[in-house]
């Protein structure tokens, strides 16, 4: 392997990193601080027959752990684009 093979490597790592590291802080804000900690503020707004934080805390976190699969798949598909690394 080349060493711009290694540092074209190097960079599709740190940059797939990065992407992961966006989906947790995403993922960890809407479970623990929407469906937790903001939930007492969240009480007064309703949504759907309930408040926004039980949906959050029940629906909302599930929802939105699904749309985050599809946009870590789009977000990948672009990534493995840029760095060439993509199947046709």
């Amino acid at each position: 392997m080349s060493t711009t093979q290694d540092l074209s490597g190097a960079a599709y790592w740190k940059a797939n990193i990065r992407l992961v590291m966006i989906h947790l802080v995403v993922w960890a804000f809407v479970s623990y601080f929407c469906g937790i900690i903001l939930r007492p503020m969240l009480a007064g707004i309703p949504v759907g027959g309930t408040d926004l934080g039980f949906w959050f805390a029940q629906q909302g976190a599930m929802f939105v752990f699904i749309a985050q699969i599809f946009i870590y798949a789009g977000q990948m598909n672009q990534l493995d684009k840029r760095f060439d690394v993509h199947e046709d």
